[in-house]
Order: C-alpha cells, then sequence, then structure tokens
C-alpha cells in the first residue's frame, strides 16, 4: 500500500467519526454544562449528523490539500440516489394515510391469529409490517412499526424486559426483513445496482433465509412477553390520527409505489415527493406533521458516508482480501454493530473483483448485525425517537439493546450459515 496524503487524511477522519458515533451520549451530557451552546451540542448529540459533519471536514481537507477543482470534481463523482430516495421514502411512507393503510392490513391479519387481541396485533407488528419493509423500504417498515407499537403497546407503559425486547427484536427483524427486494434495505440499496441484484436475485438467495427468522424472532418474544401480552386491553386506535380516507390512503399507495418504481432515477422520483408535499398541504386535515427532519438526518447521515466512503478502498481492499467468506460473514456482523451496515456493504463495494460469494457474505453479515445498536442500521433512529419516550425513564440504555438484540441476531447468523 502507497496511500496518499489525502487518503491517509480521510482514514483518520473516518476514525474520528466512527468515534464520534460512539461519543454522542457524552456530547449529550455536556449540554447541561455549557447551556449557552446546547444548540450546536445538541445537533452534535445527533447519531444521524455524524458522517455529515466528518463530511464536510473532509471536504475542506480535500479543498486545502487537492485544490477547488479536485475537490468538486470528487464530490461531483459521488452517486448520492441512495439518500435522496431514503429522504423521499420516509417521508411519503410515514405519512397518515400511508400509515391508516398499513396499520389496517396488520390488526387484519391480527384478528386471524388464535392469540389474544393485544398479542396478535404484536406478533403481526414484528413480522407482517418487517416484512413489508422489502416493499415500502426499511425506513419506512420502521416507522409504521414504532407507531403502531407505540400506541397498541408501549402506551401502556410496559417493564423496562419488555420494552427492551420487543425493541431488540424489531431492530432485527426490520434490518433482515427488507432484504427480499434490492430497492428497500439501505445495505443492499447501496451495492445492489453496482453488483447486478435484481428482484429474482433477492427473492432466490435472501427469501428462504430472512422469512423463518423473522417468523421465530417474533415467536420468541411474543411467548417471552405473552402473560403480560394477555392482560393488555386490544388495540383500538381513535380520534384523527388514526383516520383517512380510502381515496387519500389509495392516492398515498400509489406515491409510494411510484417512489419505488423510479428508485434509480432521481430526478423522477423527487418530482413525486414534490407531487406528494402539494397534495399534503392542500389536504392537511388527512395528514399527521410531515417527518421531513428525521428523513433528511438519515439522509445526511447516508450522504456523509457516501463523501467518506470513496476514499477507504486503499486499506479496505487489503484487509478484505485477507479474509474467506465465512470470515467477512462474522466480520460484517461485527463492524455493523460499530457503524451503519450500509457503510459496511458501501465500502465493500469499492473493492473490485469480489466473488459471488463474498459478496453474499458481506450483505447478510450486515443485515444480521443491524439491530445490535441505534448506529447499526439507518432506519433504527426513527424506531429509537417514536419509541424511546415510553421506555422507562425516557432512555434507551445501549448495553440494554445491545443484549436484546443479541438472541435474534445470533439466531439470524446461524440461519445464513446453514439454511
Amino acid at each position: 500500500m502507497s496511500p496518499s496524503l489525502l487518503e491517509i487524511l480521510a482514514a483518520v477522519l473516518f476514525a474520528l467519526a466512527l468515534t464520534h458515533t460512539f461519543s454522542v451520549a457524552f456530547v449529550a451530557r455536556l449540554i447541561h454544562r455549557f447551556p449557552r451552546h446546547e444548540g450546536l451540542l445538541h445537533a452534535l448529540a445527533e447519531v444521524e449528523i455524524v458522517f455529515a459533519l466528518w463530511a464536510a471536514v473532509l471536504i475542506s481537507v480535500f479543498l486545502a490539500v487537492e485544490g477547488a477543482p479536485a475537490a468538486i470534481a470528487y464530490v461531483d463523482g459521488r452517486n448520492f440516489t441512495e439518500p435522496l430516495f431514503v429522504f423521499a421514502i420516509m417521508v411519503v411512507a410515514a405519512s397518515r394515510p400511508v400509515l391508516v393503510a398499513t396499520g389496517n392490513v396488520t390488526r387484519l391479519l391480527a384478528r386471524a391469529l388464535p392469540l389474544p387481541p393485544a398479542a396478535a396485533t404484536y406478533f403481526a407488528a414484528l413480522t407482517v409490517i418487517p416484512l413489508l419493509g422489502s416493499l415500502i423500504t426499511e425506513p419506512g417498515a420502521m416507522t409504521l412499526a414504532a407507531l403502531l407499537l407505540r400506541e397498541s403497546h408501549f402506551r401502556h407503559r410496559l417493564p423496562a424486559r419488555a420494552c427492551y425486547s420487543t425493541l431488540g427484536v424489531l431492530f432485527v427483524n426490520v434490518s433482515i426483513g427488507g432484504a427480499l427486494t434490492p430497492f428497500a434495505a439501505p445495505p443492499v440499496l447501496m451495492v445492489a445496482g453496482l453488483w447486478g441484484w435484481d428482484l429474482p436475485f433477492m427473492l432466490a438467495n435472501f427469501a428462504s433465509h430472512v422469512v423463518p427468522v423473522v417468523l421465530i424472532n417474533a415467536i420468541a418474544v411474543t411467548a417471552l412477553n405473552f402473560k403480560l401480552l394477555r392482560g393488555l386491553p386490544s388495540a383500538d386506535p381513535s380520534g384523527d390520527d388514526h383516520r383517512a380516507s380510502l381515496g387519500q390512503m389509495l392516492l398515498h399507495v400509489g406515491f409510494l409505489g411510484a417512489i419505488v418504481i423510479f428508485a434509480h432515477h432521481p430526478p423522477m422520483f423527487l418530482g413525486v415527493l414534490l407531487l406528494f408535499m402539494l397534495w399534503a398541504h392542500a389536504y392537511p386535515e388527512q395528514q399527521n406533521r410531515l417527518i421531513l427532519r428525521e428523513a433528511l438526518l438519515v439522509a445526511s447521515f447516508l450522504a456523509g458516508l457516501v463523501v467518506i466512503g470513496g476514499l477507504q478502498q486503499w486499506w479496505l481492499k487489503p484487509v478484505l482480501q485477507a479474509l474467506n467468506p465465512q470470515q467477512v460473514f462474522l466480520a460484517a456482523t461485527m463492524l455493523t454493530a460499530v457503524t451503519d451496515n450500509a457503510a459496511v456493504t458501501y465500502l465493500a463495494a469499492q473493492v473490485p473483483n469480489l466473488t459471488d460469494e463474498f459478496k453474499f457474505f458481506v450483505v447478510a453479515g450486515a443485515i444480521t448485525g443491524g439491530g445490535l445498536t441505534v448506529i447499526a442500521n439507518a432506519p433504527n433512529p426513527a424506531g429509537m425517537a417514536i419509541l424511546k419516550p415510553l421506555f422507562p425513564n425516557q432512555t434507551v440504555g445501549a448495553g440494554g439493546l445491545f443484549l436484546a438484540a443479541l438472541p435474534p441476531t445470533l439466531l439470524t447468523f446461524v440461519a445464513f450459515l446453514l439454511f
């Protein structure tokens, strides 16, 4: 290896970004010590802003080392389709008509289960919606499932064990449930076009692993919390926040479908997003607050990753080439716990001439570890933001989440090796 000065500095900044990611809780505590800088410190404590911030530092370094023309050419050469797509799909998927439509489907299927109503809705929310994430994308599925669980179960102030076990399985199931299509899961989306992975390929290679594990994980956590669930009242949402006309639901699902169809064409799906926002503004009584801020944060995270990741090939290539496919599966799973799983696959995609088996296990590892931490999968912060206020003390501990997500993660790991 003979890296340039810029590549060395980019690797250092990547390491600093990872360190910052694990330091957000410490940064948040500084708000009480330095109240004058509360706004800045609060922004620095947002997990999603980390890579965007350090990407800005990298561009500043690029300007100083290589000059403005080279820095501009580098940014122009990056592909920001995936971050833009995630932004568009999150905004539409979290609109009230889509939430109501998906919630109705989930409750309808729950009624067919031979379980008490609250337990049936709980099980359906942890299976049906994560698997639907392969159509409405993982960010959309995470938002829908977290909102449904909040209204149906978490509002009853569940004990800590039930809160953590539910969140752990939700994160794992959403991470793997979006891997049935090439456009729904961020770690798959980052590589599908480059590696030529289409819908038949994803179904043939991932469905037999993903579907059984999603079901087993949900069965296990439902059984674990069954005594508690049996005593909860059945979910019967009422009020304007849970109503939408059939026409609005169909139209919004159409907006969602159009964005998915044009997933690789930003001018097209951004045009659909603008039409959706115009419609939402015209009928505010049919809408909740659009999650523009949350979607922008997640998109910023992915965009920062695209900028920083493009200069990591010099050290990543020899590291990956030294591993066999099974070893890279374990490495990808472990790395995902300490950085976003889309980062793992995006960085792997920078290495040329990988075998098909190697590619499969990189992605399998990335989605397997996607529930272990809040930073492991791009949609996790959205689910955390929705459910955290109803946890005891309104806090989700990193250790508690890791321990809760570890059993379903280990099951997923074994399933990819054996199935």
